[in-house]
């Protein structure tokens, strides 16, 4: 009776297998996780979210599914324009949260995408660990590990479909507590964890998340700002950028690693200022940059 239940249960699972391969899953787009919630997102996704050379960008999501069977999740991520994703595994908080955290080590633009499937070798796993601590008999579930371990093995292969094989193979063994030693082994979850064919996928976003990762330095700087033309030692001339070149150790000595410039817009004329800050203009004062707007243009020219 057990030999023949078995072999009803590998027809059916063969059958679902051929019926619901991840081929066919994937190209249909039918998936069972829901993911929400999601963080980091800045205005919903509209913005990038931020990060500097180092640090760790850390993901958040609610996930589930419909049933009581296992569900696994991945953040992956790369820097925009690479073939190849990194992946990252996410793990269970409390209540349906998962997390995940990657650190970004290039500056430019990043994307990362939460991807989120049904897991049938962690909800047989999950089940096959309840039924032995409750000392029922294990046959059947083994030649259904078996088959779900064998699947994985046929979607991969070298060295990897070979191990994987060989697990089924033991599962398969006419001695039951060998291969229940097997089936709980973490070798052999750990393979399945990065086999195992995905089914029933879903990936939030379906345009990814973007990340800026910038320098170091742009966390936190202290700014000196200059006017160009007040750096000349020569008060009978203005300033040019070689003078201020010669001011930079000074700066630096003060704490100051970036140097700020006013803008080089054409100046306005109109209630034009004088030196040092006099409400009224004397001939050949040439008025604040922040004054923006005159007959050579605006905001979108330069001074000439």
């Amino acid at each position: 009776m057990a030999e023949r239940a078995a072999r009803d249960v590998l027809m059916n699972l063969s059958a679902q297998t051929q019926q619901h391969g991840a081929g066919p899953l994937l190209a249909s787009g039918r998936s069972r996780v829901v993911i929400e919630n999601v963080q980091p997102q800045v205005d919903g996704g509209r913005f990038a979210v931020k990060r500097s050379v180092g640090e760790t960008v850390r993901v958040e999501a609610d996930a589930f599914a419909d049933g009581h069977d296992k569900i696994s999740l991945v953040v992956r991520h790369r820097i925009v324009g690479a073939e190849r994703w990194n992946e990252v595994e996410m793990s269970p908080l409390v209540n349906d949260r998962w997390f995940a955290e990657f650190a970004v080590h290039a500056v430019g633009l990043h994307e990362c995408q939460i991807v989120g499937w049904v897991d049938r070798f962690a909800t047989w796993r999950y089940d096959f660990v309840k039924r032995v601590n409750a000392g029922q008999q294990v046959g059947v579930d083994l030649k259904v590990g078996a088959q779900l371990v064998a699947d994985a093995a046929a979607e991969t292969g070298g060295e990897i479909e070979r191990s994987l094989s060989e697990f089924a193979r033991f599962l398969r063994s006419e001695s039951t507590g060998e291969a229940t030693e097997v089936a709980v082994s973490a070798s052999l979850q750990s393979l399945m964890k990065q086999h195992s064919p995905r089914q029933f996928t879903t990936e939030w976003p379906s345009v990814s998340v973007k990340i800026w990762v910038d320098r170091w330095k742009a966390r936190f700087s202290s700014w000196y700002e200059i006017f160009p033309r007040s750096a000349s030692p020569d008060p009978a001339r203005r300033g040019t950028f070689k003078d201020v070149e010669a001011r930079l150790p000074s700066i630096a000595a003060m704490g100051f690693d970036v140097l700020y410039l006013p803008p080089i817009h054409p100046i306005g004329r109109s209630f034009r200022k004088g030196k040092n800050n006099a409400p009224v203009a004397e001939p050949g004062d040439v008025g604040s940059p922040w004054a923006i707007g005159a007959a050579e243009g605006g905001h979108d020219v330069i001074h000439p």
